[in-house]
């Protein structure tokens, strides 16, 4: 039988650890091993404690998340390290993720995206929320097919890589962004246009030029 996930919780918020922590207890595939409410606590604690994955806040006393994310990275890689925090602001996505994140998410965030990740980037995947794109649109924002059914640029970008043959991870990876966000948009997609299946939407792209 496959050993649960170990976990580490860090914020300085006692409810919302004992939230996430209530949410997590019920999942067979992971355990809360530890928790700690400041920076210099919570390396002391993962050193100790060695988890699979480290839950992180931000803002807290000490020593901030991202400051103990780099440090983490820098002594042991294979401790995967989620940002959970208020804030969706690009710079400090960019910020954890030069510091060796394995993802971030914003603390509105559903118990469903959040278990997912967990279980994503377990698996080595990176999971990211919505930034720009490094890429230049790819579809024309004239598009009358496409405006007639009324995708967004977003969903136009997701297209053109559906086209290319990416999978879901690899077009995730591609926009920084998570494989549930991807999914959504492609769900989207697909009833948009009407269809139910990955050969006919290649079939509607090719037909239309797009």
């Amino acid at each position: 039988m496959t050993e649960p996930l170990k976990l580490i919780i860090v914020d300085d918020h006692i409810l919302f650890i004992e939230g996430v922590r209530s949410l997590i207890q019920q999942e067979k595939d992971m355990v809360i091993t530890a928790v700690a409410n400041d920076g210099k606590e919570a390396l002391r604690i993962i050193r100790n404690e060695r988890p699979d994955i480290v839950l992180m806040d931000i803002n807290m006393p000490h020593l901030n998340g991202i400051e103990v994310t780099r440090y983490v990275n820098q002594f042991d890689r294979n401790i995967k390290v989620i940002i959970l925090s208020t804030y969706n602001e690009d710079h400090l996505v960019e910020k954890a993720k030069q510091y060796g994140a394995n993802g971030y998410m914003v603390k509105n965030s559903s118990k469903d995206e959040l278990l997912q990740t967990i279980r994503l980037v377990a698996q080595g995947h990176a999971c990211f929320p919505y930034r720009n794109p490094k890429k230049p649109d790819l579809f024309s924002e004239n598009d009358s097919f496409l405006k007639r059914f009324n995708i967004t640029s977003r969903e136009s970008e997701i297209l053109q890589y559906i086209k290319e043959g990416y999978t879901n991870a690899q077009i995730a990876q591609q926009l920084y962004l998570s494989i549930y966000t991807v999914e959504t948009h492609r769900k989207n997609i697909m009833r948009k246009l009407g269809l139910s299946t990955q050969a006919q939407l290649l079939k509607m792209l090719i037909e239309n030029n797009l």
